[in-house]
């Protein structure tokens, strides 16, 4: 339905947790994950190409990028059957963490699976610290100092503690679930540590 040179040109103002690199780790996951779980590949390589479309426009003028997305798809894949590009718009469209809806089909499954994994373990913990650079947060808080303060002292470990941490608990699918075990794992690991390290204990 569509190529990776053609989405490519979408993201051309994406920033580094969200730009086409995380477009290609979600392909490479929900493609493994459709193939364990049985989904139609082909609309979940459209889904997982186009999930991020309408986060600059989100970023610009507000609203919800899954919203925006879903609808920027369907001008997208004009020409398409009908009944696929629907699928893949239902998928954008239920693909966020903090807003519903939730996922119906099991292509929509898989997308919102592959963009959550992307989110925890190693690179979960890289693209966190991306964003506490660009925003200029710190590197560390105590987990009493996050759960009083939060708002714009926001840093690494309230993401960790209040999103990161809970994702792995909200996958749909069987094969996400695995991989998503092993990537809590080093992700809880990674934030003992650290708080080992920032208080002299290590």
């Amino acid at each position: 339905m569509i190529t990776i040179e053609e989405a490519r040109q979408y993201y051309a103002d994406g920033d580094t947790a969200h730009d086409f690199d995380h477009v290609l780790r979600v392909l490479a996951l929900a493609e493994r994950i459709a193939q364990a779980e049985g989904a139609d590949l082909e609309i979940v390589r459209a889904a997982a190409l186009l999930h991020d479309v309408g986060r600059a426009e989100e970023e610009r003028a507000g609203g919800c990028h899954a919203r925006i997305g879903a609808s920027r798809a369907r001008e997208i894949l004009r020409g398409h059957p009908q009944d696929r590009v629907e699928a893949v718009v239902e998928a954008i469209a239920a693909h966020r963490f903090r807003q519903g809806p939730d996922p119906q089909s099991l292509e929509a499954r898989v997308l919102y699976d592959a963009d959550k994994l992307d989110a925890i373990g190693a690179i979960g913990i890289a693209r966190a610290y991306a964003v506490a650079g660009r925003d200029g947060q710190r590197l560390w808080a105590e987990v009493a100092e996050v759960s009083v303060n939060g708002g714009d002292n926001h840093t690494p470990v309230h993401e960790f503690v209040f999103k990161l941490n809970r994702l792995k608990d909200g996958l749909f699918t069987t094969t996400a679930r695995q991989i998503a075990a092993d990537r809590h794992r080093f992700m809880v690991e990674f934030f003992r540590r650290l708080t080992e390290e920032v208080q002299g204990r290590r």
